[in-house]
């Protein structure tokens, strides 16, 4: 997970629950920025009163990602870049490598050019497009996106997290576009 937002974060306790009701098994790690696992407990709490240590029949495991650091998690090979969205906790672009292959991912945040390096010659960048060229503090725009596409040399650029402006006018997304129910191959 980049950042600590409930957008981006505030389906965990859900996910979690979930596992619960539908008899999982299978160990479940959640890697975020530092304040994940508070944030985790104080939200299912919130939620779910007690929900947090309550006995499960699957481990929960929460991994706190030090920005600039490669670490592995749960066999694949993370590395982050502390980026400009203030959350609460250190905003994270993030890199997975896994099996020959690169997934770089831009979370929220304004152009920096961490996102330059994080996505260098990745199978796969995930870059937010909030607006086509609007400018937004903290978020990235499909302009950018465009401006900098010489030094963002992954082979395969998808945005998502994009507005009404970007989904309501899909003949102008420069770039391939994520939506519900999409699979990559990589």
């Amino acid at each position: 997970m980049s950042h600590l937002h409930g957008d981006h974060f505030g389906g965990l306790p859900f996910l979690i629950l979930d596992g619960q009701f539908s008899r999982r098994t299978a160990p479940l790690t959640i890697a975020g920025p530092p304040g994940i696992t508070k944030r985790l407990t104080d939200s299912m709490e919130c939620l779910f009163p007690g929900s947090s240590s309550i006995p499960r029949r699957f481990d929960v495991a929460t991994v706190e990602i030090t920005p600039g650091a490669t670490m592995t998690v749960a066999g694949i090979t993370v590395t982050s870049w502390q980026v400009n969205h203030p959350s609460g906790a250190p905003a994270l672009a993030i890199r997975l490598d896994l099996a020959g292959r690169t997934i770089a991912y831009t979370g929220d945040t304004a152009w920096t050019d961490a996102l330059v390096e994080c996505a260098a010659g990745a199978d796969l960048l995930i870059a937010e497009a909030y607006y086509r060229d609007k400018t937004v503090p903290y978020h990235l725009r499909q302009a950018d996106l465009c401006s900098y596409r010489d030094r963002l040399t992954a082979k395969r650029i998808v945005l998502t997290h994009m507005s009404a402006d970007m989904l309501g006018r899909p003949d102008l997304i420069a770039f391939e576009a994520a939506h519900d129910g999409l699979t990559l191959t990589l």
